[in-house]
């Protein structure tokens, strides 16, 4: 992936089914340098899933057009249970307000193609999602909470299978703006979560998917 920047503060991670030389870099640019970090630091993936099925597969592979080439971070596993969200969440940073983004694919598979970003993430049933789906042709804005998945807002457009997209999420209070491929698509309010959490990314039942460059970028310290 791509080098930070000023007072960018890089993970390394690589998830344990993959090989230690496979990593994928995570930037996190900060406004101000964050309290207690080093300019880098290495830090795992943590992996969970909401609803039933196996946790999920995720493998860092190689990918000649990824938009940061080599590595991407792939979620494999081809369990079809429906109402099942594998999600993979960097164990820092935690933050209230600001933004994350994500280069993401849908590859394939057969119930779903979904994939999204989490933030105020407090685990595995517990946070703000938003999600794009290659099947429905949609994005859409949730909260999960004790396992829950509530819709919060949609958008109806485009969203191709097998071609990189950018989705991002800012966030700030209660407002939540939500972008695909740098055009704003959601506006909305929501107070479910309102104190710091983990982002990660995030995909549903057997969908195939891939993840470069997820960025985040909390406001101030």
């Amino acid at each position: 992936m791509a080098n930070a920047h000023a007072h960018a503060h890089c993970i390394r991670a690589h998830s344990d089914t993959a090989s230690a030389d496979a990593n994928l870099q995570v930037r996190v640019v900060a406004d101000v340098p964050l309290p207690g970090s080093a300019s880098r630091f290495d830090a795992a993936f943590a992996f969970g899933r909401t609803g039933g099925g196996r946790v999920g597969h995720w493998i860092v592979q190689s990918t000649s057009d990824a938009p940061s080439p080599p590595n991407v971070l792939a979620q494999v596993d081809s369990d079809r249970t429906d109402y099942r969200f594998p999600v993979a969440a960097p164990l820092s940073p935690s933050f209230t307000d600001g933004s994350v983004s994500v280069h993401r694919t849908p590859v394939s598979r057969h119930v779903d193609r979904a994939c999204g970003v989490v933030f105020r993430y407090q685990d595995e049933n517990d946070y703000y999602l938003t999600r794009a789906n290659a099947l429905e042709d949609n994005v859409r804005f949730y909260y999960v909470k004790n396992g829950r998945r509530i819709q919060l807002s949609n958008w109806s457009g485009k969203v191709t299978s097998g071609a990189w997209h950018e989705l991002r999420v800012e966030f700030q209070g209660d407002h939540v703006e939500v972008y695909w491929d740098g055009t704003k698509r959601i506006d909305a309010h929501d107070r479910t979560f309102s104190g710091p959490g983990r982002v990660g990314v995030w995909t549903k039942a057997d969908s195939y998917t891939l993840f470069d460059d997820l960025t985040a970028r909390p406001h101030g310290s």
